[in-house]
Formats: structure tokens, sequence, C-alpha cells
């Protein structure tokens, strides 16, 4: 989303941090251009007014040319400019409230309510451990009720009953009864929407806000619709009054000056932002952690917080064991290359690395592709339980029975075979407590996943160190195992800078079948 501002915020901060001492005029050079870049993202004009003014007071100041590193600190005054302008601190949905807490969802049509709604209730769900109806209130599009009912038995969610010819208040006030009756915690609202705002519509919010008394109303609002969707949230807080707002299509190719605006043009916080068409593909927003990925610096905690959201504690703490003691079979590997798919893949987490931004010409040269792990877990699935035991099995005959039931060539086996030499070479070092993994492992306590809170995670990403007093990697290293718990790491990217680690051979886009 907030690539092409990624990249021009870098191209000027290079030229600054590049100078030993900066004058006025280097400054305001360099104001004119964060203006041009923000207008282009389509920030909203007074935000990029106000924005500049402020950098300006304080970069001008004495704080810069006291400073050792005038042009990094510049880099700090912008980045907490943007915190600033993001509104500082999360706010997470607030479900502090009586049981059933209603949550009512708004927005016009085709933002994504009823999937955002879905996604929700599921987080609630499987996270926070919240017994979660679903109510559909849209009476007027066609089949929009059974979709939640599809999404709610898809994710495991209850949904309110259909009752043919009831309205969307009548739906509201039965879905209270019913959580009541069956001691449910939150009751998700899903209200209709319209191509365009109009009197129908704000009257019917306003009506099934008086019906059901909503804890928290959140908007649902289309990221690519840039600064309409700011007008939009304007519109919906002076006629029914949100609480929050949820961005979906975090994930497309906009230019992300909604999301940046929002905040300071409404005064209602972004509490959660959508990264994809999944069902869990939602995510909390933190000003901090988005301001880090627009100036390049990586999202580390975040990467950390899904990591040990997506990963068994269980099965990370028996892979730790068979580390510590060099044991590294083709059964493993599959389980490593399984845990790379359920965090988003190579690109999905070189995003939340720091300095990749910088590196996005060699990341294109390797080629990757995120299949390539499907295609790698299919090979070692055609194998049986003794020769991914015991690789060494695997003679010519072996391999061309394998590459023939995974639909892959003999050369991609070999291919595999070898990454696997590679790391279990790696592991058998570890194990003797060698090299930075050996390192990270006695740092974590030896394979139990650690209990970290998300301010000490915080405090470890600024502060660049893991428990233990380890050095977090720098950049990008080649193995990117070494920046993760015992049992969570990862297998690393050859040709990438740092050190060499083992790599993938041969996950370029090869021909698919």
């Amino acid at each position: 989303m907030f690539e092409s501002l990624s990249d021009r915020l870098s191209g000027i901060f290079d030229k600054l941090t590049g100078r030993g001492a900066l004058s006025e005029n280097d400054v305001n050079e360099a104001l004119r251009e964060i203006r041009r870049a923000l207008i282009e993202a389509d920030v909203a004009l007074p935000i990029v007014r106000s924005f500049t003014d402020k950098v300006r007071n304080r970069a001008v100041g004495a704080e810069v040319v006291k400073s050792v590193t005038p042009g990094q600190m510049v880099v700090k005054i912008v980045h907490d400019q943007l915190v600033e302008m993001l509104g500082e601190e999360a706010h997470p949905i607030d479900l502090n409230a009586p049981a059933p807490v209603a949550i009512m969802m708004v927005g016009l049509q085709g933002s994504g309510k009823t999937t955002t709604t879905a996604k929700i209730a599921r987080r609630m769900t499987q996270r926070d451990k919240r017994k979660v109806l679903m109510a559909s209130l849209d009476t007027r599009r066609p089949a929009a009720q059974e979709q939640l009912k599809v999404l709610g038995e898809q994710n495991d969610i209850d949904t309110l009953p259909i009752v043919a010819g009831q309205g969307p208040v009548e739906i509201a006030k039965r879905a209270m009864s019913a959580a009541k009756l069956g001691g449910y915690d939150v009751v998700m609202l899903d209200t209709a929407g319209r191509i365009h705002i109009d009197e129908p519509l704000m009257v019917e919010m306003a009506e099934v806000k008086a019906a059901a008394q909503p804890h928290e109303i959140l908007l649902v609002a289309d990221s690519l619709t840039g600064q309409d969707a700011v007008n939009l949230a304007q519109s919906f807080d002076e006629r029914v009054g949100i609480t929050g707002i949820a961005l979906t299509r975090m994930d497309g190719d906009g230019r992300g000056g909604a999301a940046l605006s929002m905040q300071a043009v409404t005064g209602k916080p972004v509490k959660l932002i959508g990264t994809g068409e999944k069902s869990d593909a939602l995510e909390d927003f933190h000003p901090r952690r988005i301001a880090d990925r627009i100036l390049g610096m990586g999202d580390i905690v975040s990467l950390v917080e899904k990591a040990a959201e997506a990963i068994d504690a269980e099965q990370a703490a028996k892979m730790a064991k068979k580390m510590q003691k060099g044991h590294f079979d083709l059964e493993d590997l599959a389980e490593q290359l399984r845990q790379m798919e359920k965090l988003g893949g190579m690109s999905g987490m070189m995003g939340m690395l720091p300095g990749v931004g910088k590196m996005k010409k060699q990341i294109e040269a390797a080629n990757i592709d995120d299949k390539m792990f499907k295609r790698q877990v299919a090979i070692i699935e055609s194998m049986t339980p003794a020769e991914r035991q015991k690789p060494e099995l695997l003679k010519a005959s072996r391999k061309k029975r394998i590459a023939a039931g995974s639909g892959m060539d003999v050369a991609d086996v070999n291919k595999l075979l070898k990454m696997h030499r590679q790391m279990a070479d790696m592991m058998k070092k570890m194990g003797k407590g060698k090299g930075m993994l050996g390192k990270l492992m006695g740092g974590l306590g030896g394979g139990r996943m650690p209990d970290v809170d998300p301010k000490q995670l915080e405090e470890m990403a600024k502060s660049g160190k893991l428990p233990g007093g380890m050095e977090m990697p720098k950049g990008l290293p080649g193995g990117m195992g070494g920046g993760l718990p015992p049992g969570m790491g990862m297998p690393g990217l050859p040709g990438l800078g740092g050190p060499k680690l083992p790599g993938f051979p041969g996950m370029g886009k090869g021909k698919k079948r």
C-alpha cells in the first residue's frame, strides 16, 4: 500500500543522511520533496501543510544542529510526526462493557463490511476466546444474509437464523435477545450499505443504533478510494457517531493517503486493517509500526507476534529439542516450509524486515516464488516415512518415483535434498552451541517459546537486542532463522547480504505443472 511513498521518502533521506552538516536550505529542499511525496500519496492537503510545518519547526532548531548525525535526526523527527499524524497509540476494539457487547458495522456497499464482520468474529473467537453471534441486518442486497451465514459456517461462528420478512430493527432486537439467552459475549451487527450516502440509509442506521445500543460502531472503508473514504468517515460520524474505522484492501496498490489522513481529519482512530482476502488477514492498526514500515525500518514486532499466533508452541518446543540434539530430517524441513506459508510466505515476511526496501532489485533478481514452498512440501510428501527420516536411502530409482509422484523433476528433488543437507549441517553446529543460532537458543532458554508481552517486543525492536543480551541481526541476513525463537527458524535466501546461512536453491518461478 505505502510502497511508492516509502520509495520516495527513502530517496529523500538518503540525500540527507549522506551529509555531515545540514543547512536550513537543505532542510527546506527536503521538506519540499516530502510535501510533494505526501500529496502524490493522496494525503489530505491540510494534513500535509500541518505535517511539514511541524517538521520544519523542529528540524531547523537547535535539536538538529547540535546532533552528531543531523540527517538521521531529521529522519527521527519525520518518523515522530508520522506517528502523531497516524494517531500515536493503537486503539483495539473495546469490549469493556456488560455482555453481550454489541458491535455495529456500517459503511457503503462493496467496502467489505460482511467479510470484515466475519474476520473480526473469527479473531475474537480464536484469539480472545469470546463467544460471538453474527447477525446480518442487510435485507436489501440479494443473498447478503446467506453470505454471512456461509462465512459463519466456514469459520465455525454462530449466526442468527434468517427469518424472511423481518426489517433491520426487528433483526437487531432479535439478535440482542438471542445473545442474552444464549450467553454470548459479543454480537456483530452487519448493517446494510448503499452505493452512496443517502437519507434512508442514515435513518436506518440511527434506528438500529437506538434499538441495539452498540458499544462500538465501526465504519468499514475501502482504503483504495483515497480521500473520498475520509469524507465518508466524516459523513457517517456526523449522522451516526462512529467509534472507530476498519480499513480494507490495505494489501492493494493504492497510494495510502486515506489511511494517513483518516485519524487526523476525523479524530476517530483506525482500529483494524484488512490485509488480504483470507479470513485471518486482519491486523490491529499500530501507528508506530505503520510509520516504521513507511520509512523502511521494518516491523519486527508484528512479525514476531504473527509467528507466535501462527506457530504451535508445543510443536516448536519439540523441534527445538531435536535441533539441540543435531537431528533435522525431511519431516522437520516440511514443517519449516509450512510455517513459512503460515507467516505469509517469503514476500510477506520481507515487508516486515528492516532494510528490505533498499534491496528490491536484488530481491527481484532472486525471482522469489512463494508457490515453491508448496512444491517442496509436495516432494517431501511423495516420500515414504522411512525416506523422510533417512534421506540417505534416496537413490536414483527412488528419486524418479518421488519426482513423478509430486509432478516435479529429479533435478528439483536433488535441489531439495541439497538444501536439507545444508540445513542439517547447520543444526548439528547449532546443537553444539556454535554460531549465531546457538547463541540465540541459549538466550531464549533452550527451545521454549518465550513469554513476551507486546511492550517487551516493542523494547526489543527499539534496542535491537534479544533476551539474553544478543544483538538482533541487522538488515536482512542470508538466513533469516536468527531473528525468531527456536523452532520458528526459517530457511534463508542466498545472495541477499548478511551471513550466508543455508538458502533455498531453485526458488525461482520454475515450470508449473
